[in-house]
């Protein structure tokens, strides 16, 4: 009996995939339900199953190339499958191969380990170790100031530096001689040229339409405040045990950031809202769509009616779906039906930015660092933690006033959390 593998259905609107790569070869046994091969999609990455078990005859699309939805790209032989006698032969002799190479080695090893314990009490390790400190020691004392202020100044490891003073004595011109040095080669100039071309992936030929479609379709404008973290900083601390040992799960920020641009979403409805055609469609949902980076690009996985959700349920469904995304797990259902959503650019260390929009959706939350800076409180000059926030909007359906005030409100609802739970 012989089975296709045929290319399943992708999802809506796909209609085409690419070989990725087969983690089975022609010949190899398979069992029903184990994955044989992985497709890349323009949304995601998803592995074929085998339909019975077998093994792999025949592999008819190689890695890289394009197929179809129905396409085949193999076929798997049940209980009908013989291998050629040349096929036996270099089974057999690859097999006699391995064997010797495992008795050589056995045999080159076995003097090793009766050799292990007469070397053993010859490691002087104790004399190793304060050899080192003192020759360091000494480099260190017969520093003058000004080499130590270029030492310091331009952390330079004192190892590296071969002295030419007396007794091996590091001078000021020996650093100057090593800071005029022309540094290596890039190392992946070595190894790939001057330039190297590389095909995009799937995905990032989507990310990169898509956000050219957003600037070139919606008319992009972005607003800016900023937020006082300390309420929230102090609510997560005082808290923090009691939360993680009822729910088995962390408080952190996003799940006051979700309720908080929840919370504003139902006063703003048109930040919720999309243009098709002449027409507005206004979404009385929340599916909270939120930024998530992974090795092959960048993926936005969608929290579903997060209006309905607690504090511990947004937070664990955004882990599960995060890591979801960055095992190569993720599925199109998980990235589909998003109407608002969030970025979070401060785990990467940015100060601020102006996100783009995540069509066909108008409205897009940027997050980023908290760092401590000097803040007008009651009069006085106070030192708080603070983020700058920044609101992207399609200015077609929003107005400067509804985006600027969604924004205020959102600030308002982190800065004093307690509106969250008292709905106003």
């Amino acid at each position: 009996m012989i089975e296709k593998i045929l290319v399943p259905v992708l999802g809506e609107s796909i209609t085409e995939a690419t070989v990725a790569k087969w983690l089975k070869k022609e010949g190899d046994s398979v069992e029903v339900d184990e994955a044989i091969v992985e497709l890349e999609t323009d949304k995601v990455n998803l592995e074929v199953p085998s339909p019975i078990d077998g093994i792999l005859t025949e592999i008819n699309s190689k890695d890289g190339e394009t197929v179809e939805v129905g396409a085949l790209l193999g076929t798997i032989s049940q209980n009908g499958f013989q291998p050629s006698e040349k096929e036996l032969i270099t089974k057999i002799e690859t097999k006699k191969v391995e064997n010797n190479v495992v008795n050589l080695e056995i045999e080159k090893k076995t003097p090793k380990i009766s050799e292990e314990p007469k070397e053993k009490p010859l490691v002087l390790t104790n004399e190793v170790k304060e050899d080192k400190p003192d020759s360091s020691n000494k480099n260190n004392k017969i520093l003058s100031p000004a080499v130590r202020k270029i030492v310091v100044e331009n952390k330079i490891d004192l190892e590296k530096v071969r002295g030419s003073g007396k007794e091996g004595r590091i001078l000021k011109g020996d650093l100057i001689s090593m800071m005029g040095v022309n540094p290596q080669p890039s190392e992946r100039k070595i190894k790939h040229g001057q330039e190297e071309r590389i095909k995009m992936s799937r995905l990032r030929q989507t990310i990169a339409k898509r956000l050219k479609q957003a600037q070139e379709n919606a008319a992009l404008l972005t607003t800016f405040n900023e937020v006082d973290m300390t309420s929230i900083m102090e609510m997560r601390k005082e808290n923090q045990e009691d939360f993680q040992s009822r729910y088995g799960i962390k408080l952190g920020f996003m799940s006051f950031f979700v309720k908080a641009c929840v919370a504003a979403l139902k006063t703003f409805p048109s930040v919720n809202a999309e243009i098709e055609g002449d027409e507005i469609i206004y979404k009385n949902y929340y599916n909270i769509s939120f930024a998530v980076g992974t090795e092959k690009g960048l993926v936005v996985p969608v929290l579903r009616d997060a209006d309905q959700l607690s504090f511990a349920d947004i937070e664990k469904n955004i882990k599960t779906v995060s890591e979801k995304a960055r095992d190569g797990k993720i599925t199109i259902e998980d990235l589909q039906g998003g109407t608002f959503t969030i970025s979070n650019g401060g785990v990467y260390g940015s100060m601020l930015s102006t996100p783009i929009l995540n069509l066909p959706q108008s409205g897009v939350l940027g997050m980023h660092n908290i760092v401590e800076r000097p803040t007008v409180v009651d009069g006085e000059i106070k030192i708080r933690p603070i983020m700058y926030l920044a609101l992207s909007y399609d200015h077609r359906i929003i107005d400067g006033k509804e985006s600027v005030s969604f924004l205020k409100m959102v600030k308002e609802n982190l800065e004093d959390p307690r509106r969250l739970f008292l709905n106003i």
